[in-house]
């Protein structure tokens, strides 16, 4: 489905191969193993992994290491003084550390081949870091060819061989901080399916992407003139709607024929308001883009093949995506829809809100970074499209807050603290601290928004307004379940307790003690304020704000996603947060799901992601989209568009949050595998990690739950399996009975190294 360059990371298809082997971490005594370690794969700089991509006009061309190479085509460039390297530890024994690593890094390969680093060698390092090391020799020149390697030794006392020398082009300015990124790429597809019905051939792409149209035709005669319809709907007829709601798109284009036969390229018409001062410009190298899935061409007498008409997709490179199946075939629509998605909307090089604007916001990028996450190794776009949105921050309260969210999952996926450190004063002043009253909670009425702080936020309006979900209002009464806005908004304090809590880690890792202090005090303060003003004892749920008695879904699936919910609480929030059903839009909905899988009710996660009503993912695919919308429904949005990726929660909530598996400590050093399949029979991912992809593969009957895991060399893993309420049970580990701590409906099994790993927990029989 998506290809790019060559494979990145090591996986076995939609097989997951079962291994036996102990369940908890045993460090290696020392006895070397008959087979050699082998070398590092997956080496990335500056969280790039193919510094040497080249392209001309979008088309990937074959990678030369000349400068004039690097400098005539689109390519990467590095462009700090101090890259950081990373690279994937490629060895499947058991319970594997890196304790050592040495770089060389050159200006010629020979030097590299030789053994030799002559811009830098760092020598044999005593670290088990594989991911963001930095760079430490000789100052880099611009405009520069740079070739690197590296090799490591285990805790088996085992020393690998040098990886495949990796090359890298300078930029011709290097600062403290910068984020490269890849150009973006054209991938040629021809359509799945062709029908002519008397004048008109109609062609069907299979799904829509963001793309340009070339066609090989030929005049016969004096039929000179064709029409091109393009679109991403159809009418009840099964041909292209002229006329699509919304901001669903469709255009028409008059072509003159030639005599003879010749290669046309439609020249897709700008729409005014995606192409306008905030909007984000298509590059001159790519032209620019329409959605669509359909083709008509009209008036066209000669035979036509699909091998005639080519769509060129544009987006952001991708590897392969990766494996995933389940017992429950909606899920698995759900699931292919979502990581499509997360591909499709990459087209403009960073994270946009779809095609009726193109404008960068804060709530689609979060959605959208941990969607990327999951579906790829890839970082840098995520990275990228953070950074411009601190300095380019949109209007609701909540979505500044969430740069600081983005910061920290920007720093736990690849263990890279450069971005956080770089824009640290930034991400304090985005805690919103400036609104704090006397009383730990913040507010947009009461405080006043000073200049200073707008400021400091690199807000360019007149002030920030809070926003709960969206739309707030309109047809269907708006997606906020009737929340009622007071002067202090509890949806927006949920969001500022998370960020102070993140801004306390943060400055931890920085080093800034006093700032660990204040935010530790601050959030204290904060959760305890949340509990006196918003805590309803009669209702048992919480309030939207001081003054009044409602409560909405979003109030309290804020509240359970941002640990504001006291353990004797969640019973009854959850209750609560049941009995409102999908009460948000497609953006609350990461949200809702992010509280329902950690109160840990499975069954009910898998109810909502699987839904079949109208609001739900199934029907954005049962009315014919082949991207995520920006509403459930046209009816609940009648402006909206059909290629919004903060409606793809799934991306990222199936292997977060069903199958549990989420980085635990920066860079993935450790994890939570906590499956909560519910009801499913049996489910197998592949997740891709910046240490190595994860492979999961779990399944249940009335007497059996299994789960097999393979897990990175360089990784722990914390695993926790589901057990049935009240039942009987005995766990088997490799085969043989073992024990664990059990904590209600959990077994915990506890620290688990790399390699191969397999669970059974056995009902109702020895």
């Amino acid at each position: 489905m998506y290809k790019f360059f060559r494979p990145l990371y090591f996986q076995t298809g939609t097989a997951i191969l079962f291994f036996i082997c102990a369940g908890s971490l045993l460090q290696a005594q020392g006895t070397p193993e008959t087979n050699l370690l082998r070398p590092p794969s997956g080496l990335m700089c500056d969280l790039i992994a193919y510094t040497d991509y080249q392209s001309f006009n979008g088309y990937q061309a074959q990678a030369n290491w000349s400068p004039q190479a690097f400098e005539n085509s689109q390519s990467v460039k590095i462009g700090n003084q101090r890259p950081a390297f990373s690279w994937i530890i490629s060895d499947v024994k058991k319970n594997v550390l890196q304790t050592a690593y040495r770089i060389l890094l050159a200006d010629n390969p020979d030097s590299i081949n030789a053994g030799k680093g002559n811009i830098w060698d760092s020598e044999k390092m005593s670290s088990s870091q594989s991911t963001a090391v930095l760079y430490n020799g000789r100052t880099l020149k611009t405009g520069t060819v740079y070739y690197w390697t590296v090799k490591i030794w285990n805790n088996y006392k085992e020393e690998s061989s040098y990886a495949g020398i990796s090359a890298f082009y300078t930029e011709d300015h290097l600062e403290t901080h910068h984020t490269s990124r890849y150009p973006l790429q054209k991938t040629d597809e021809h359509p799945v399916l062709l029908n002519n019905t008397g004048d008109t051939y109609f062609a069907d792409f299979g799904k829509a992407s963001f793309g340009q149209l070339k066609m090989t035709l030929e005049r016969i005669g004096s039929d000179d003139t064709v029409v091109v319809h393009l679109g991403e709907m159809l009418d009840v007829k099964g041909r292209i709607e002229r006329k699509p709601p919304g901001t669903i798109r469709y255009s028409k284009y008059k072509l003159a024929l030639r005599p003879g036969t010749h290669t046309y390229q439609i020249t897709i018409k700008p729409d005014q308001r995606n192409t306008g001062s905030a909007a984000i410009k298509m590059p001159g190298y790519i032209g620019e883009v329409t959605p669509f899935r359909y083709c008509e061409i009209e008036g066209y007498g000669p035979k036509l093949t699909a091998d005639q008409i080519t769509r060129a997709s544009v987006h952001y490179p991708f590897d392969n995506a990766p494996a995933f199946t389940s017992s429950d075939s909606v899920l698995n629509k759900i699931w292919t829809l979502s990581a499509y998605s997360i591909k499709a909307t990459s087209f403009a090089g960073v994270y946009v809100d779809g095609d009726r604007e193109r404008i960068p916001y804060e709530a689609d990028a979060l959605i959208n970074q941990l969607g990327h996450y999951s579906t790829d190794r890839e970082f840098s776009l995520a990275r990228y499209s953070h950074e411009y949105l601190i300095n380019n921050p949109t209007w609701p309260t909540e979505w500044i807050l969430q740069s600081v969210i983005m910061a920290w999952n920007d720093y736990l996926y690849t263990g890279d603290l450069r971005s956080a450190a770089y824009h640290y004063s930034d991400l304090k002043a985005k805690t919103l601290t400036a609104l704090r009253q006397n009383n730990g909670l913040i507010s947009t009425r009461v405080s006043k928004q000073s200049l200073g702080l707008l400021k400091s936020i690199h807000f360019s309006g007149d002030k920030l307004k809070d926003i709960v979900d969206w739309p707030q209002a309109g047809a269907n009464g708006g997606e906020s379940d009737g929340f009622v806005f007071t002067d202090y908004n509890a949806v927006v304090n949920a969001y500022h307790y998370k960020a102070i809590l993140i801004m306390k880690d943060l400055a931890e890792q920085l080093g800034h003690q006093a700032d660990v202090l204040q935010f530790a005090a601050q959030a204290k303060e904060t959760k305890a304020a949340y509990q006196k003003h918003f805590w309803n004892e009669k209702q048992k749920a919480f309030a939207d704000g001081i003054g009044t008695a409602h409560a909405s879904l979003h109030t309290n699936m804020f509240a359970m996603a941002f640990g504001l919910v006291e353990e004797k609480n969640k019973p009854d929030v959850m209750a609560f947060i049941k009995s409102r059903g999908m009460a948000c839009s497609v953006y609350g909905s990461q949200f809702l799901l992010d509280a329902v899988y950690d109160a840990g009710d499975a069954d009910y996660g898998l109810e909502l992601l699987t839904s079949q009503t109208d609001r739900s993912w199934y029907n954005m695919i049962r009315i014919g989209s082949t991207i995520t919308l920006e509403a459930w429904d046209n009816k609940y949005k009648p402006n909206q568009d059909w290629n919004h990726a903060w409606g793809a929660a799934p991306a990222n909530i199936i292997p977060r949050k069903l199958l549990g598996v989420e980085p635990l400590t920066p860079g993935w050093d450790t994890f939570s595998i906590r499956p909560q399949i519910g009801k499913l029979k049996f489910i197998s991912m592949v997740i891709p990690t910046i240490k190595g992809s994860i492979n999961i593969n779990c399944g249940q009957d009335d007497e059996l739950f299994n789960m097999a895991v393979q897990i990175p060399a360089n990784t722990t893993a914390n695993v926790q399996l589901p057990l049935r309420k009240n039942a009987k049970y005995q766990l088997f580990i490799d085969n043989k009975p073992a024990n664990a701590l059990r904590k209600g409906n959990l077994l915990f099994i506890g620290k688990v190294g790399s390699g191969s790993h397999t669970y059974k927990i056995s009902y109702n029989r020895p």
